[in-house]
């Protein structure tokens, strides 16, 4: 199995551009909390919970997030929780208001994300391997924790592939 830093630095070979790191930090929020509103239909309720889509998504995400660093996997655990909520929150909504922020906030997080591979003069990392759709949160993720100053020993392994 490839290690975070195997990852991350494949990921990051397609964003390198500052304008595009920036673009991703808008549009691949917009599209996973997209996915998990889109996915948060049906519901099925059990008892006290509730499964959907979207929660299945989120704990597979999880457990592959955990895998690779566990503390990096508990934010993104949270924070595919949180998407779990609001999705749950907005499938509640009438159909067209579900399908309007759903699709809305998907076509717009792709906008951003070509705006950005257009700074780059590179097409996205999933068109080579998918799993960059599964990365690029988690790269959006780490890039936040990059610029607060945490987690320096593998943002330099990410960046000693880019020295060689």
């Amino acid at each position: 199995m490839k290690t975070i830093t195997d990852h991350l630095a494949g990921y990051a070979a397609y964003h390198r551009d500052r304008r595009n790191i920036a673009t991703h930090l808008v549009g691949i929020p917009m599209i996973v909390i997209a996915i998990q509103i889109l996915l948060s239909r049906p519901l099925w309720e059990m008892g006290a919970w509730f499964i959907t889509p979207a929660l299945v998504v989120a704990i597979l995400a999880s457990v592959f997030y955990l895998a690779l660093d566990r503390p990096l996997g508990i934010l993104m655990a949270v924070l595919l929780a949180l998407t779990v909520l609001l999705g749950n929150q907005v499938a509640a909504l009438s159909t067209t208001v579900w399908l309007s922020w759903g699709i809305g906030l998907f076509v717009v997080g792709w906008v951003f994300q070509f705006i950005g591979h257009y700074f780059e003069g590179k097409k996205p990392a999933f068109v080579d391997d998918i799993m960059g759709l599964a990365v690029g949160p988690l790269f959006v993720v780490t890039e936040v924790v990059f610029m607060l100053g945490l987690k320096r020993d593998l943002h330099q392994a990410i960046e000693a592939r880019f020295q060689q």
